[in-house]
């Protein structure tokens, strides 16, 4: 693995990206910051940049919390993002998803996907109706 994509563990972070580290742990209440976060600091600006975004686009808004992270996990699930299924998945069940609604969720994912298809294969005109 080259040395651009290791975590940069806290006591090895410049006080830039130190800075940074415990904006995100104050903001999340967690005494750790996750590998995401620790490969973005070999590139302190795209760091700041991302947890600035994600900290506005994530934090308190029209949708609740939880359902914030079950779209978050139904674009990963459709991305193939491995990391950021299993990294917002705990975070949708700390919020409280249960594995109902996990199912549920993996069904709809699976449905939307393969309707997506076939109406883009299709080339379906959009319905009057729907405009």
């Amino acid at each position: 693995m080259s040395a651009s994509r290791l975590p940069i563990e806290y006591p090895d972070a410049s006080a830039e990206v130190r800075l940074i580290y415990d904006d995100i742990m104050a903001t999340r209440g967690t005494d750790w910051v996750n590998n995401y976060w620790k490969v973005l600091a070999h590139h302190p600006p795209t760091l700041r940049r991302m947890w600035a975004n994600a900290k506005q686009v994530m934090g308190p808004g029209a949708l609740d919390a939880l359902s914030k992270e079950l779209i978050y996990i139904a674009v990963s699930v459709t991305n193939g993002c491995a990391y950021c299924i299993a990294s917002h998945g705990a975070a949708a069940r700390s919020k409280g998803m249960t594995a109902e609604q996990f199912a549920e969720l993996v069904a709809i994912i699976g449905l939307a996907n393969e309707t997506n298809r076939h109406a883009a294969a299709l080339e379906l005109r959009i319905d009057e109706q729907f405009r």
